[in-house]
């Protein structure tokens, strides 16, 4: 009997343990989905003055530097080895390269598509990985729930309210935020996947790095990279730098450690909230009513997934907690 107590009382401190954890981890992501909802207005400001690739080129080697420092200061801290610190090193090298080529792609879609949309169009269509990120779980082998497929109807609907024109094509900017959806959608299970088995700081270290070489490579080849325009462009840079990169990608990898991909992703997704209010305040942007109404649309068809329903699994269906 006092056995069955212990194992109870014990089974109650790990539930509240990973409460906490998940918690922690769900404000970390919101403090994510802030940022990152205002550094769209950040890098559509900044787009004035420089090329896309250029630009992600700097903010994103500023946001490297930037984490620097408390590498170095929690390696010192750790009490590892030296031995231990450079298998470390080059572990999270691997990983950080592989996440930062599928950041790469996602940020250079966004930042190109931005040339041509709104901030407020700009996160919304990005927001969609909410309801891709289910989808291409199915290649990982979890389980689909159907409220994923009924938000993914009604997110589809508000797309098309909010970015098809008259003539039922998408704008070209458009089209890029869409294409760079599911690339952050695969960036979400990447780290999902990378950051439970590798220190999380060196691997936002190192993907950011990949992303900002890469960027500077395709900024050499195709675009002039002018001084002027990087010292015009100076604040947005340094906000899509250190608190967009150095400080939010950080908190991702980190919050998303003890998160579940969906669960991380419909909370990241309220960046695309802080980008409206952003695009409206700071930069004067309107939706318009078809817009105001496709926008609603698609964040509704971003929360249905998150709500209690029936899953499908192996062919049997299922309610929740319910054989």
């Amino acid at each position: 009997m006092f056995n069955r107590c212990f194992k109870k009382i014990g089974w109650e401190r790990r539930h509240l343990m990973n409460k906490q954890k998940q918690l922690r981890s769900s404000f970390l992501l919101l403090i994510t989905a802030c940022i990152w909802g205002f550094a769209f207005v950040a890098q559509r400001q900044g787009m004035l003055h420089t090329g896309p690739f250029t630009f992600n080129a700097v903010r994103f080697a500023i946001g490297a530097l930037s984490l620097i420092p408390l590498i170095l200061l929690l390696d010192r801290k750790s009490g590892q080895s030296s031995k231990e610190i450079k298998a470390s090193v080059q572990h999270s090298a691997v990983a950080g390269f592989w996440a930062g080529i599928i950041l790469f792609c996602g940020s250079s879609l966004q930042q190109i598509g931005l040339v041509h949309t709104t901030a407020g169009k700009a996160a919304f269509i990005t927001g969609l990985y909410i309801v891709i990120v289910p989808f291409l779980g199915l290649f990982l082998k979890q389980r689909l729930n159907l409220n994923s497929t009924l938000g993914a109807i009604v997110a589809v609907i508000g797309l098309y309210l909010l970015c098809v024109r008259n003539d039922l094509t998408l704008g070209k900017g458009d089209l890029y935020e869409l294409v760079g959806a599911f690339f952050w959608s695969a960036h979400i299970l990447i780290i999902d996947k990378l950051s439970r088995k590798t220190d999380v700081i060196k691997l936002s270290f190192f993907q950011v790095l990949t992303c900002s070489i890469l960027s500077f490579v395709v900024a050499a080849a195709t675009e002039k990279i002018d001084l002027t325009g990087l010292s015009q462009a100076l604040i947005p840079i340094l906000y899509g730098g250190i608190c967009s990169v150095g400080i939010a990608y950080t908190l991702q990898v980190i919050g998303q450690k003890n998160a579940q991909p969906t669960q991380a992703a419909i909370i990241m997704s309220m960046e695309t909230v802080f980008a409206v209010i952003g695009g409206y305040f700071i930069l004067n942007e309107l939706l318009g009513t078809r817009g105001v109404i496709g926008c609603v649309l698609m964040l509704v068809g971003m929360i249905v997934p998150q709500l209690p329903g029936i899953r499908i699994s192996r062919g049997i269906v299922k309610r929740d907690g319910v054989a």
